[in-house]
C-alpha cells in the first residue's frame, strides 16, 4: 500500500527513494537538519557554539532557569549531550549554575551576561535566517506549517528525559 500522495510544485534537488519520500516523519527530519544546519554554519562561525549548545541557550533565553532535565525536556534531546552541552557552556562562562531551592539533588542553569549578549547577537541572525529559507512560503502558508508542526508535536505527547537516548 503506498503512504499519501503530496503534490510538489518541482522535483527536489535531492530525491529519496519513493517510499521516503512520501513518509512524513521522514521528511520533517531532514527538513528539521537542513534548516537546523544552515542556522548552525552561522552560530558556529561567528560564536563557536555547537549545535547543542545553542538549543540549550536558546531555551534558556526564552525560560529562564532551568534544570538539565528540564533542558532535556524542552529540547527533546537525550540528557548526556546535554548534560556535556552544559559543562562547555558553563566552562566558557556562558551559563551559570545554582543551587535549586525545590529539589536539593538538581541545579539550575542560567544564562550569565555574557550568556545573553552572545544569545542577544545570535537571534537577529538566525530570524533572519529563518525569513530567508521560509521566504518560498507566503504568511498565510507559514502560519498553517506552524499551527500544523504545533498540532503533530502535541500528538505525538510528551517524553521522559531518560526515554530520549537513542
Amino acid at each position: 500500500m503506498r503512504g499519501p500522495s503530496y503534490k510538489r510544485s518541482a522535483m527536489p534537488k535531492h530525491q529519496p527513494a519513493q517510499r521516503l519520500a512520501e513518509f512524513l516523519p521522514y521528511q520533517l527530519s531532514i527538513a528539521s537538519n537542513a534548516v537546523s544546519t544552515r542556522i548552525a554554519e552561522q552560530y558556529r562561525k561567528r560564536f563557536a557554539l555547537k549545535t547543542t549548545e545553542w538549543r540549550i541557550m536558546a531555551v534558556l533565553g526564552d525560560h529562564g532557569a532551568l534544570t538539565q532535565r528540564q533542558l532535556s525536556q524542552q529540547t527533546l534531546m537525550d540528557k548526556v549531550p546535554v548534560n556535556r552541552a552544559c559543562k562547555r557552556l558553563e566552562d566558557r562562562g556562558l551559563v551559570q549554575r545554582s543551587p535549586n531551592a525545590s529539589d536539593g539533588r538538581s541545579h539550575l542553569l542560567e544564562l550569565t551576561s555574557e550568556g545573553r549578549a552572545v544569545h542577544a547577537g545570535i537571534m537577529p541572525l538566525a530570524l533572519k535566517i529563518e525569513g530567508q529559507l521560509f521566504s518560498v512560503l507566503s504568511e498565510e502558508e507559514r502560519a498553517s506549517l506552524l499551527d500544523m508542526l504545533v498540532r503533530v508535536r502535541d500528538q505525538a505527547g510528551d517524553f521522559d528525559a531518560e526515554s530520549l537516548a537513542d
